[in-house]
């Protein structure tokens, strides 16, 4: 009864204007389901990962894709999961931590480079937990990295706790890299312009300081930094239309974010935040102050935003200009209508179903998803008659 009531109210939701507009499935339909903007079908690519986070499509058509606890696998397009590659860089699989992202370079065609991100435990002198990016290479048969070179901590490192890491890896249209970082749980870190915890990093491909970043000439500023204030943002991506930088975050109860990111930017937290603490208490000063950037989205309740990642393809023209968001409580997948750099709408698709950690476009136009369980899956979003 309570799936009908639903599928009915969904069906006189206007997507334009009604943030919750929700899809349902058909009954009897299979894996059919209808949105209010196309019907798709889900299909499973594979299965028997543990706790998939991150992915990047190779030229060939084939998917890297990370596991938590520390492996690398290769998907090939006809659907075989191969064996982990070898020398992969030992990670810290604790709490939150592990091996996260994983991006290809732009011109990976001839040079075969990738980048990881990952949680590390460091010794002397720099005890403790840290966010840490690697440079590698694919070797030709994909089999191995041929080597992984770290090329940045995101330090002070933290002696306790295991959670906030961020780890989301960018490349912008002139190929710099952005990295984004959690502030491990510790709020202040996140206004700290001496400290890389709870920022989004610009960052040459060898790890240096961007050229023209916003906190080259500030005194007492890491010049990795591009933009602060970010609790733990585990989504970024670059708009295809517009070449600018989105980012999601996790707020705390409620306060989930997206925000566009300019430089220089401060983004709040903990100062001003649209939640609140998980104890019911307040943060900071309020939700807003003149001198902070507002996101362009947030939801309360929470729906706690992992992977995001822009939509262009054929396969699916009602999705055209769409950014998808991957939420994991409540489990679903959200997708955004936009223009340039405004969101105009929402819609929540799944919603409920699956525990969602990554989403991405696929070369053959259909959307993939990573599922955040012991037992992950890669699934294909692909379109459905009717």
């Amino acid at each position: 009864m309570r799936r009908h009531a639903l599928a009915a109210l969904a069906a006189l939701a206007a997507f334009s204007i009604t943030p919750a507009a929700q899809a349902q499935r058909v009954a009897g339909a299979g894996e059919v389901v209808r949105s209010a903007s196309a019907p798709f079908r889900v299909t499973t690519v594979t299965g028997g990962l543990d706790h998939p986070w991150g992915a990047a499509f190779l030229p060939d058509g084939s998917l890297l894709v990370t596991e938590r606890p520390g492996r690398l696998r290769l998907l090939r397009p006809d659907g075989t999961l191969m064996p982990p590659l070898g020398n992969v860089p030992e990670v810290l699989a604790a709490g939150q931590g592990g091996l996260l992202d994983v991006q290809i370079a732009p011109d990976f065609a001839t040079t075969r480079e990738i980048y990881l991100c990952h949680a590390v435990l460091l010794s002397a002198p720099a005890r403790g937990a840290a966010t840490r990016l690697v440079r590698a290479r694919l070797s030709e048969d994909a089999t191995r990295l041929d080597y992984a070179q770290p090329i940045l901590d995101a330090l002070p490192a933290l002696s306790s706790g295991r959670n906030h890491y961020g780890c989301r890896i960018a490349f912008d249209v002139q190929g710099k890299l952005y990295l984004s970082t959690g502030e491990r749980q510790d709020k202040p870190r996140a206004q700290r312009l001496d400290d890389l915890a709870g920022k989004v990093l610009r960052l040459e491909r060898d790890g240096r300081p961007a050229e023209g970043n916003p906190s080259l000439d500030r005194p007492g500023a890491r010049p990795e930094i591009f933009t602060y204030g970010h609790r733990n943002p585990q989504g970024l991506a670059r708009n295809p239309w517009t070449g600018s930088i989105w980012e999601a975050e996790f707020g705390a109860r409620g306060g989930d974010e997206v925000n566009l990111l300019k430089p220089g930017l401060n983004y709040g937290w903990p100062i001003v935040t649209h939640g609140v603490d998980y104890d019911g208490s307040r943060i900071g000063e309020g939700r807003s102050r003149p001198d902070m950037e507002e996101p362009l989205r947030h939801w309360e309740p929470a729906v706690s935003p992992s992977g995001i990642g822009f939509y262009d393809g054929a396969a699916f023209p009602a999705w055209r200009g769409s950014l998808f968001m991957a939420s994991l409580n409540t489990p679903g997948l959200i997708r955004l209508s936009t223009e340039g750099d405004r969101i105009t709408g929402e819609e929540r698709l799944l919603w409920g179903e699956l525990r969602c950690r990554q989403v991405l476009e696929g070369p053959d136009g259909f959307v993939y998803l990573l599922t955040d369980e012991t037992r992950g899956r890669i699934l294909r979003l692909e379109p459905a008659g009717g």
